[in-house]
């Protein structure tokens, strides 16, 4: 079956939310809700296809919008290929031209529905937080950690990798029970690195795969949220192929972790993560004020060790 490309919106309002529209009822699947956008036309790329839709579709003027992820579906009907993009600015106030209606919605509480089935992997990458802290108590020190996770947690961090395989046994499950906790109370979500069966023993959400475990593995391990480390191409499409959640690149700037190695840039980036299926958090030498850069890059957002809890 022949693939159709198309360009797909997720326009992002400063409060969070995104816009859906729902398909009308002389279209394929009606009643539906979908991303806006459209088919990419002979001569198009899938960004000048996203702004000749939003325009023809919704009046609007995309201002500034970032590639974010691409994933191929199979319907009865058509053979997809989805190229998202993050719309972030626009211009014009909105006026539907194709949809029966438009909503403004959540992806952790989307009060309209059904879906259109391709698009269940979106709305849970969009759930996604834009910043990955990652702990070194093993560097600090676990009161030193604790405490900065709690500021963190405070402050609005919801994504949180413990990455502490130096510690010594058992300080290493007393820190992760503690931190989980700490967590679990904020309502963030976290990761242990390396170790499935201390994931499990803490209740944590999720497993993260240092690149080693990652690549040794055929299929995705049974937690609600995977995450992997990734270093170039070949790792991520792995990572891709077994179902991880989400993935992390670098270095993207040089590191005090990894000194002596160049980073590979912000270009190096963007060539690495294009068209890839699942998000990918940016690493390496980052801090809050790169996260827009991050984002224009192709990231969905940055991890980071020690700027998580400055």
């Amino acid at each position: 079956m022949k693939i159709t490309e198309v360009a797909a919106a997720v326009i992002l309002r400063e409060d969070g939310c995104f816009l859906l529209g729902q398909r009308a009822a002389d279209t394929f699947y009606s009643g539906y809700w979908e991303f806006p956008g459209g088919k990419v036309e002979a001569g198009e790329t899938p960004y000048q296809a996203l702004c000749r839709e939003l325009h023809e579709e919704l009046e609007i003027e995309v201002l500034a919008a970032s590639p974010w992820i691409v994933r191929e579906h199979v319907y009865e009907h058509a053979h997809v290929r989805l190229h998202f993009f993050r719309v972030t600015a626009w211009q014009g106030e909105l006026r539907d031209h194709v949809h029966a209606a438009l909503a403004w919605q959540q992806a952790a509480a989307l009060s309209v529905t059904p879906m259109l089935p391709a698009n269940a992997p979106v709305l849970a990458a969009l759930q996604l937080p834009p910043v990955y802290g990652i702990s070194h108590a093993w560097q600090i020190g676990i009161a030193a950690q604790l405490a900065a996770l709690d500021q963190a947690l405070a402050g609005g961090l919801k994504l949180v990798q413990l990455r502490e395989g130096v510690l010594p046994e058992g300080q290493r499950e007393s820190f992760v029970s503690a931190a989980v906790l700490r967590c679990q109370q904020q309502a963030a979500r976290v990761l242990v690195n390396g170790d499935a069966q201390l994931a499990r023993a803490c209740g944590a959400d999720g497993l993260h795969l240092p690149a080693q475990q990652l690549m040794a593995l055929e299929r995705r391990p049974p937690f609600p949220l995977v995450a992997a480390s990734c270093h170039d191409r070949h790792e991520l499409e792995h990572a891709a192929r077994i179902g991880c959640d989400f993935a992390m690149l670098g270095s993207v700037h040089p590191t005090a972790s990894h000194p002596g190695q160049a980073g590979m840039g912000w270009h190096g980036f963007t060539e690495q993560v294009a068209g890839l299926p699942l998000p990918v958090y940016a690493i390496g030498g980052l801090g809050m004020n790169d996260l827009a850069a991050a984002q224009t890059a192709g990231a969905h957002g940055i991890a980071a060790i020690r700027s998580a809890w400055n």
